[in-house]
């Protein structure tokens, strides 16, 4: 059955485009190739002298939420001489970590965070956070492609003195592709939009923002556009922007996600 018949499906992930196009073709859909993440350029500097004054000074939390943001961490701090003194700190500090790789690196270099999350999201860090009092507290905060608005939020509201120690600049992808996206979206000439990561999401919410899209956009996703995430994390990113609809898998797998998609339309068409 070509549960994707004559769908117009943009795929918005540079990573396996030409796989997921494939698997769009063979359930009868249109690919549409519109990468929307760009790249992720660390600021070598700050990243250096946070780690620095996280050795000196010492905080009271540190929260991990990737699991490549944490390696880098400990790769910067190890290629400026302080690898162990890093991980020493960090075996006298608090850890909250989000998503198993990150907890599983952790525990690789001897390190067992005192909290984490049941599900793999940032709701699911916030929760387990909950029962602990973070006010004046300082709190390392480890961002790495995804600015996490609500995280930041709540540690706002706890009156944490929070700050970032991955700090990151995040490098455009190409404004033509975004605008094409963006018009597509908005005018209703597409069926669906995939997304396999967070920065893809924040990407293209931010541009929409700029060009005074956002609420068409949203709600295009809200309308005949379907939002497709590819698991838990990158769902929970969408509807973080005001997107309610979002099809995803159980299991966070791109093959899934599309079969996914494939299941909606069979389930909520005639």
């Amino acid at each position: 059955m070509r549960r994707l018949e004559g769908k117009r499906i943009a795929l918005t992930g540079p990573r396996k485009a030409a796989e997921l196009s494939v698997m769009v073709e063979k359930l009868g859909g249109i690919p549409l190739v519109r990468p929307a993440q760009g790249t992720v350029a660390v600021e070598r500097e700050k990243v250096e002298k946070e780690i620095t004054s996280l050795i000196e000074n010492g905080t009271d939390w540190v929260i991990f939420t990737t699991g490549m943001g944490t390696e880098m961490l400990v790769q910067a701090a190890e290629s400026m001489g302080v690898g162990e003194a890093f991980i020493d700190t960090l075996r006298r500090t608090q850890i909250a970590a989000r998503g198993y790789k990150t907890v599983r690196y952790l525990k690789s270099l001897g390190l067992e965070p005192k909290v984490r999350d049941d599900d793999g999201t940032t709701v699911g860090i916030l929760r387990a956070l909950m029962p602990y009092e973070l006010r004046g507290r300082r709190v390392a905060l480890q961002l790495y492609g995804d600015h996490a608005p609500r995280l930041v939020k709540w540690l706002g509201e706890q009156q944490a003195q929070y700050y970032e120690i991955l700090p990151y600049l995040h490098v455009p992808p190409e404004l033509s592709v975004m605008n094409q996206l963006l018009s597509e979206i908005v005018e209703g000439r597409l069926d669906a939009v995939t997304f396999t990561s967070t920065p893809q999401v924040r990407f293209l919410m931010s541009y929409a923002r700029k060009q005074g899209l956002a609420e068409q956009v949203k709600s295009a996703f809200n309308g005949s556009v379907v939002a497709v995430a590819v698991g838990k994390v990158t769902a929970e990113a969408l509807r973080d922007e005001g997107i309610d609809r979002v099809v995803a898998p159980a299991e966070e797998r791109m093959g899934s996600m599309i079969v996914s998609l494939a299941k909606y339309y069979e389930e909520n068409e005639d």
